[in-house]
């Protein structure tokens, strides 16, 4: 089994990380961090995420957590690329980051944070950044 987290890099997606991080070395568990992307990425754009993971990769190395970075760019959405990951390593858990809403923008949640909730194969733990 392992903890499955969708990453980008963002106060969201560090957030998710972070949990990550401390779930899978909690459990005992294998960090499958998913990475979606569209495939049309600019080469800058796909530099800035190489420099990115390789932040993300030193960072887990030196807290002892076993990890597997994915990258996936078949041009499915993000809820499609965690559940599928998900299902397919027989995740334990999905960690997802959140954006902080309005008061309005609470009655709605995102596309793909509720398609994630409604449809995942395992429990899934929604975290958001710190206020600063």
């Amino acid at each position: 089994m392992a903890i499955v987290v969708g990453y980008l890099a963002t106060p969201e997606g560090r957030a998710a990380l972070e949990t990550a991080a401390v779930e899978a070395r909690r459990r005992a568990e294998r960090l499958v961090v998913v990475v979606s992307g569209r495939g049309d990425e600019t080469d800058e754009q796909r530099r800035e995420l190489d420099v990115a993971l390789d932040g993300v990769r030193a960072e887990l190395d030196a807290r002892g957590v076993a990890h597997e970075i994915r990258v996936l760019t078949r041009g499915r959405d993000v809820a499609e690329d965690l559940i599928g990951t998900a299902e397919e390593v027989r995740a334990a858990l999905i960690v997802i980051g959140l954006r902080r809403r309005s008061p309005v923008g609470k009655l709605i949640l995102g596309a793909n944070a509720q398609r994630i909730l409604l449809d995942s194969p395992c429990p899934v733990l929604a975290v958001k950044p710190s206020a600063t």
